[in-house]
């Protein structure tokens, strides 16, 4: 009886994912190169794509930001192309971790797809996040930890200077059996939690100038647009 409540919180997340996905490919339209994201909410957007591409016909070319994505891409024959093909994309849909209020300045990178992310995110014309209503925050790193894509060698150095940063902790993720994290890209992330960040801006640039540092979850002036699901419905922030 007691797990009741949270399996019915759980299962309304679910929903206002499913909702602001939906909303989200009504951006694609035929002949566009689009750019997946990787999560959650990301997925209910690609389920979603590729029922159009199934029911439509729907003609589009998709980068994906991670390998999951791109196997359920493909498992829904969502044509895959690469930025030798289509250096610009037209539009990339992803989830959030975190949005700020007004600046639309976000934290990604919980499920560890940070740096595809970022580089699918800053190529495409238009960058639209999809969200449900508890990811709205007035400051970011209020819930969630930035994470820090780093190369594997030295990365106790770079944790150390990560601490210097300002931040509260900083902790390598690491799989269930104690190793450390690989991303797709083979490098390891670091949560680095700063509990408010009031200058996204400067840290974004002292995290960016450590040696050893790949790229951050910060993902600042990128934004073009956020879907937020909620309660009331959705709602459409732009900056």
């Amino acid at each position: 009886m007691t797990d009741a409540p949270t399996d019915t919180a759980a299962a309304r997340v679910a929903e206002l994912k499913r909702e602001a996905a939906t909303h989200a490919i009504a951006y694609i339209e035929d002949g566009m190169a689009v750019g997946l994201g990787t999560g959650s909410t990301a997925k209910f957007m690609i389920d979603a794509l590729g029922e159009r591409v199934r029911r439509e016909g729907l003609k589009i070319r998709a980068i994906p930001t991670s390998e999951a994505s791109a196997a359920q891409a493909q498992s829904l024959n969502i044509p895959i192309t690469n930025f030798s093909d289509d250096p610009y994309l037209d539009v990339a849909i992803d989830g959030a971790d975190e949005v700020q209020t007004g600046s639309l300045f976000l934290i990604k990178g919980r499920g560890g797809a940070l740096l595809r992310e970022k580089i699918v995110a800053v190529s495409a014309r238009k960058f639209i996040v999809i969200v449900d209503e508890s990811k709205i925050v007035k400051d970011l790193g209020t819930h969630m930890p930035v994470p820090v894509e780093i190369i594997p060698w030295g990365w106790e150095r770079v944790e150390n200077l990560l601490r210097k940063t300002g931040a509260k902790s900083c902790v390598p993720r690491r799989k269930e059996d104690g190793s450390l994290y690989m991303t797709d890209n083979h490098n390891i992330i670091i949560d680095c939690d700063y509990e408010r960040i009031e200058e996204p801006r400067a840290l974004a640039d002292r995290i960016i100038s450590i040696t050893g540092v790949v790229d951050h979850g910060l993902f600042l002036d990128i934004t073009s647009e956020v879907l937020v699901a909620g309660a009331s419905g959705l709602q459409r922030l732009t900056a």
